[in-house]
C-alpha cells in the first residue's frame, strides 16, 4: 500500500518512526515532511497528504502532531478525506470499521510510541464494514 504521512515538529519523532515501520512491513511510503524538529506551520505539511490520498497518490494518509487535533482538522478540510483522531487502538479499529478513515492523525504528546504503532496497524489491518455504516460515508464524503 502507499501511505502518505506527514507532521508538524511535535509530532517529527513518531513520523519517522512509523514511516520506519511500515517500510517494514512493505509498504511505499510518501513523506510530506516536515523534516526535522524544527518549528513550523502544520497545514503546510498536513494538508498536502490529505490532498494526496483524495487525489489516488496514496491510499492512505498518515498525520501527526503533539495532540493530533490540529493535524485532524486540517485533514478533515479536504472533502473526501475522513481522518480518524486516534488516541488508543479502539478509536483506530471504529475509524476504520464504521468511518472508513482514509487518514488517522495521531499525538505524540499524547501516547508512547508503541501505542501509536498499534495504532497504526490496527488502523491498515482492519476492514470497513460497509452495510449500514455506507450510507454515513457517502453523506460525510458529500
Amino acid at each position: 500500500m502507499k501511505i502518505g504521512i506527514g507532521s508538524d515538529h511535535a509530532g517529527f519523532q513518531y513520523k519517522e518512526r512509523i514511516k520506519e515501520y511500515l517500510q517494514k512491513l512493505g509498504h511505499e511510503v510518501k513523506d510530506f515532511g516536515t523534516y526535522s524538529e524544527e518549528p513550523v506551520d502544520y497545514p503546510v505539511f498536513i494538508r498536502p497528504v490529505a490532498e494526496a490520498v483524495v487525489k489516488g497518490e496514496c491510499e492512505r494518509g498518515i498525520v501527526l502532531g503533539g495532540s493530533g487535533n490540529g493535524e485532524a482538522m486540517v485533514a478533515n478540510r479536504v472533502k473526501r478525506v475522513r481522518c480518524a483522531l486516534c488516541w488508543n487502538v479502539e478509536s483506530a479499529r471504529l475509524g476504520r470499521m464504521h468511518n472508513n478513515a482514509n487518514a488517522i492523525s495521531i499525538g505524540q504528546r499524547m501516547m508512547p510510541i508503541e501505542t501509536a504503532l498499534q495504532i497504526v496497524q490496527t488502523w491498515l489491518d482492519t476492514p470497513f464494514e460497509g452495510g449500514r455504516h455506507q450510507r454515513r460515508i457517502e453523506m460525510i464524503d458529500q
